[in-house]
């Protein structure tokens, strides 16, 4: 019999927390691990899991092979999750990325469905805009009234650059035009930023020079089935809660050209109660970040045997 703790919540990583070798023990433990990969593989033509175990890091990096591997991180990971312990959170969100695995695992999207549809929006994404064009930078140190202010000014009727994601207080990311990003940059130093620095990354995410992406990518998301959540989900670009299929789509269209606003969704889950989060999947991202936005609360990752034992002493 499930029990649903309203004071956890579980997070679910985006791009950049993949590694070659993600979630080995865990598939050698249970074979849903594996099973879950395989469910991804015929959608995508390829072996998802020959290439998240076996690599090479520079295919499993690339957009169009990361956005399917870290969903299917997620999925197979809270599958694990469900097979080993019978505690069901009371919330879940998903960084950029990682909102799709909250709703393939809340069973408001089908798992393979999800699959074509962030193969898609990573090609869609890619083509979106050419090489060097766009860029993205992490600024650190500054607060969010400056930053906007520094971007606003930073912009002109030829370029433009934008906060593309609020991780955390002082920790944001701007996205734009590679000439713009560098100019808000010198005026986010200028404001007072402690650094500046330059992602390594060939698409300028969650900015508006991704709406000719969103208009495409929004015909794929009226031809997809969505329920409603049977655990709370909150979205990115709003940070609210959908049930309706058709606010749904639209929370995920926008979400390609708007900004991410995780420091405002664990927040919002904080003053719900939550106190415990559970990273599911790689990496340890969204355990930083939240430490920095909520210090009292507590995130424990969750991605192999040893870190399971510890997600199930915090749920307990």
């Amino acid at each position: 019999m499930s029990r649903v703790d309203q004071g956890l919540a579980f997070v679910f990583p985006g791009q950049g927390s993949q590694t070659v070798g993600m979630l080995a023990e865990l598939a050698s433990l249970n074979s849903i691990v594996k099973a879950t990969f395989s469910e991804a593989s015929e959608v995508l033509g390829y072996d998802l899991w020959q290439l998240v175990s076996e690599g090479p890091s520079e295919t499993l990096n690339a957009t169009r092979q990361t956005q399917p591997a870290m969903l299917a991180a997620g999925v197979a990971a809270w599958r694990f999750w469900k097979d080993s312990s019978d505690v069901i959170p009371g919330f879940m969100a998903g960084h950029s990325l990682g909102e799709y695995t909250a709703l393939v695992c809340a069973g408001s999207l089908d798992f393979k469905a999800g699959i074509r549809l962030v193969a898609e929006r990573a090609r869609l994404m890619q083509e979106a805009v050419p090489e060097g064009v766009g860029a993205m930078a992490a600024i650190i140190g500054l607060d969010d009234e400056k930053l906007i202010a520094a971007c606003a000014e930073a912009t002109t009727a030829d370029a433009l650059v934008i906060p593309a994601n609020f991780n955390a207080p002082g920790q944001v990311v701007i996205a734009g035009h590679a000439t713009a990003v560098a100019k808000a940059g010198e005026l986010a130093k200028a404001a007072g930023a402690k650094r500046v620095v330059t992602l390594p990354v060939s698409v300028p995410s969650h900015c508006p020079l991704m709406k000719q992406a969103a208009t495409e990518f929004r015909k794929l998301l009226d031809a997809t089935d969505f329920a409603a959540p049977s655990i709370r989900v909150l979205h990115n670009v709003d940070v609210e809660e959908h049930a309706d299929a058709e606010a749904i789509r639209t929370a995920l269209e926008h979400q390609l050209f708007g900004s991410v606003r995780w420091t405002e969704t664990i927040r919002v889950m904080a003053g719900q109660g939550v106190d415990r989060y559970i990273e599911c999947g790689p990496g340890s991202v969204l355990a930083g970040l939240n430490k920095r936005i909520v210090p009292d609360a507590r995130t424990q990752g969750f991605s192999d045997s040893q870190t399971l034992d510890k997600a199930k002493e915090l749920a307990a």
